[in-house]
């Protein structure tokens, strides 16, 4: 019997990225490769990349360079790069590290297959097309095995926002939406294998225009699936909150009380100049209207500070608005250039104060956090669990409102449900007893 190919697959960036490596996993998987999670008996080395951090690719390089011991000691290892990196920079990745035996952007995944066997065969093997067939409908079915009782599933790809600091555009393409049918034939498929809640996943994720109503109506309809006790969804726009996904928030019950709406910065300059096409008061609005049907949401957002030209008093404003939101997550960083966007053209603030603003923002954003979280204590809780915790008989799962939940559960397993009193609150966790009853 001949012994299977190994697959190792390295992914950075965010949950869409977690997805396709899934996905490009079960493509392989169709030519006899099996995942190992080592890079060192690998017959195939593939690094899903992403383009949004500083220096993206410089690290994709640095990675490369780590694995030439490996090419040199087996000649018949191939290597990938997948994902945002590919699709910015093609062949320059073959340029700069002739050992790449092959380059696929994220829309063109499904090929994968074709350009092993190219490469397998001597050929260096590009793709970073943005192809008309649909790489989801081109893929296999994925493999009837358990799957854990969470599960991310892309609903929407690519962003027509243009923001001038994000290369999404560039390197996904055009906001182009799953048909509801595929999505809801996938997320049955999941739940039958073990999942109990998806996260809908899309570069600008409420302008999904799949369902004649919408990422409302996707929402609902995924609601009456069996089986599927909860729903979130990431990322948004503020632009596309559109009245029916608002009014979600209060009718139905399985999506869940968190939402990730990033707004940037809380200067109205600086918004324009982002090309956010909103207002930060427009904004905060939104966030009240969400509020007054769900009191409970949890908000979670993202920030860039020292954007070209921002002062002091945009900065300010920035505070502002975090002080007006409370959130109870966040994620913000520095600014840093991408080629070809508007923004890398224009003034850049100093980095000591670009530094001396993020830490001075993620201050602010902790103690918010905090004060979110040691407010659970004393309250009651769903808890999903997923995994065993560190001590013995421990369990760790989510919260409604995404808080990690540690518990002494003895008979507990990974996929139940339980209600859980918060008794204390960690630095990133709260720790919990399961209600009787």
């Amino acid at each position: 019997m001949t012994e299977p190919k190994k697959l190792f697959i390295k992914t950075y960036g965010c949950q869409m990225n977690v997805y396709d490596s899934e996905r490009m996993a079960e493509a392989m998987g169709g030519t006899g490769y099996v995942q190992t999670e080592t890079p060192d008996d690998a017959d195939m080395i593939l690094l899903n990349t992403c383009h949004i951090r500083e220096k993206a690719a410089e690290k994709v390089y640095s990675e490369l360079g780590r694995y030439k011991g490996l090419k040199a000691n087996n000649p018949e290892l191939k290597i990938g790069v997948a994902g945002c990196v590919a699709q910015a920079e093609g062949k320059e990745i073959m340029r700069r590290q002739p050992m790449v035996d092959l380059v696929v952007g994220p829309q063109s995944y499904h090929r994968l297959p074709e350009l092993e066997a190219k490469a397998r065969a001597g050929e260096k093997a590009v793709d970073t097309d943005f192809p008309e067939d649909d790489k989801f409908a081109a893929l296999k079915t994925r493999p009837k095995a358990k799957r854990g009782p969470t599960a991310f599933l892309t609903v929407q790809e690519g962003c027509d926002k243009f923001c001038a600091f994000c290369v999404v555009p560039y390197t996904r393409g055009a906001e182009v939406s799953r048909p509801a049918a595929r999505i809801m034939d996938e997320a049955r498929d999941l739940v039958e294998r073990g999942v109990r809640e998806l996260t809908l996943l899309g570069q600008n994720v409420n302008a999904y225009h799949g369902h004649e109503k919408g990422l409302g109506g996707l929402i609902r309809q995924l609601a009456t699936v069996d089986g599927l006790e909860r729903i979130r969804f990431t990322t948004s726009h503020p632009n596309d909150m559109d009245d029916d996904l608002i009014a979600a928030h209060a009718d139905c019950e399985k999506l869940m009380p968190y939402l990730h709406l990033p707004v940037q910065a809380g200067s109205d300059k600086i918004l324009k100049r982002m090309n956010r096409q909103h207002t930060a008061e427009e904004y905060l609005k939104l966030v009240e209207r969400l509020r007054s049907v769900r009191p409970d949401l949890h908000m979670s957002g993202d920030f860039i500070v020292g954007f070209p030209e921002e002062t002091e008093e945009d900065f300010q404003a920035t505070l502002d608005l975090v002080k007006a939101v409370e959130y109870g997550s966040a994620f913000s960083f520095k600014y840093s250039e991408r080629p070809g966007t508007p923004a890398a053209e224009r003034p850049q603030v100093p980095e000591d104060e670009k530094a001396d603003r993020l830490l001075r923002l993620q201050t602010l954003l902790t103690t918010q956090q905090k004060a979110l979280q040691d407010a659970m204590v004393g309250r009651d809780v769903t808890v999903l669990f997923e995994k065993a915790g560190r001590d013995p008989g421990q369990m760790v799962g989510k919260s409604e409102y995404l808080h990690a939940v540690h518990v002494q559960a003895e008979g507990i397993a990974p996929g139940d449900m339980a209600r859980v009193r918060i008794v204390w609150s960690g630095r990133n966790s709260l720790n919990g007893e399961l209600l009787q009853g």
